[in-house]
């Protein structure tokens, strides 16, 4: 099975018709949907909304932008004078997107989005240009050999004082080989789900400061083979917290 094929044909799909199994209900701040198209809404897919972490002025990388749900909402947060930029692989999915950007900035008074084409793990952009990077479901959809590749890549592309906000899928035990062969639970955001701890654990390797838990889900989304699949938020900083008022995991002592 080959992963990056499984996920870029699903999505296909997804781009040209609603697919509502491929996300996690996320309730949204409503004024920045208003100027968003239905088919951006409808056809975007997550399961949290790192949008709200962004703030005014920001450089914002959304990976796996999908239809550019994300990058809209946050290229309101920024304002005029912040960027957003959304990377995705998929050919339909990045149409849409750009298809509806203007209408969005004729709508804000304002362009401050672009999309690009291209893989996560092998990021065409430079070091140390982004504020913050985002991404909604999509770190999980990356194959298993090319996420360490990943985590290095988001702190890369990250300014000394940057940070990453991802929402993603975890699960509470290993996910066995046999599920990671079904191509239907890969592109699903299961079967490339890595453990919680290691996932926290994967910002750390990368050289990540500090890692904090936002949100965690108390109710698992999905079951599968008795392994439970949830929605955490995490931000991971380059530099090293000094203070910490919630769950976190300090670089060299170990995940909470």
């Amino acid at each position: 099975m080959k992963a990056e094929s499984a996920v870029k044909e699903r999505y296909a799909k997804a781009a040209q018709a609603a697919e509502p199994k491929l996300c996690c209900p996320v309730d949204y701040d409503r004024k920045y949907l208003a100027v968003i198209p239905e088919e951006v809404i409808a056809k975007d897919y997550g399961c949290g909304d790192p949008s709200q972490y962004v703030r005014v002025g920001e450089t914002v990388l959304d990976l796996g932008s999908g239809t550019g749900k994300i990058c809209f909402i946050a290229s309101q947060v920024v304002g005029p004078t912040g960027k957003v930029i959304g990377v995705d692989m998929t050919d339909e999915m990045l149409a849409v997107a750009r298809r509806n950007a203007p209408i969005i900035a004729e709508r804000l008074g304002y362009a401050n989005v672009e999309f690009l084409k291209g893989l996560i793990q092998d990021l065409a952009i430079a070091d140390e240009s982004i504020d913050v990077v985002v991404s909604n479901c999509v770190l999980n959809l990356v194959e298993s050999a090319s996420k360490r590749q990943l985590f290095r890549e988001i702190f890369r592309v990250l300014k000394k004082s940057g940070r990453a906000v991802i929402s993603d899928i975890v699960s509470d035990k290993d996910v066995p080989e046999k599920l990671q062969n079904d191509s239907e639970l890969w592109s699903g955001c299961i079967a490339g789900a890595l453990r919680e701890d290691l996932f926290l654990k994967a910002f750390q390797e990368a050289g990540f400061g500090s890692v904090r838990l936002l949100k965690r889900a108390d109710a698992p989304w999905q079951t599968v083979h008795g392994i439970e699949f949830r929605s955490v938020t995490v931000e991971a900083g380059k530099r090293k917290r000094i203070a910490v008022a919630s769950p976190c995991c300090e670089s060299g002592t170990g995940c909470c």
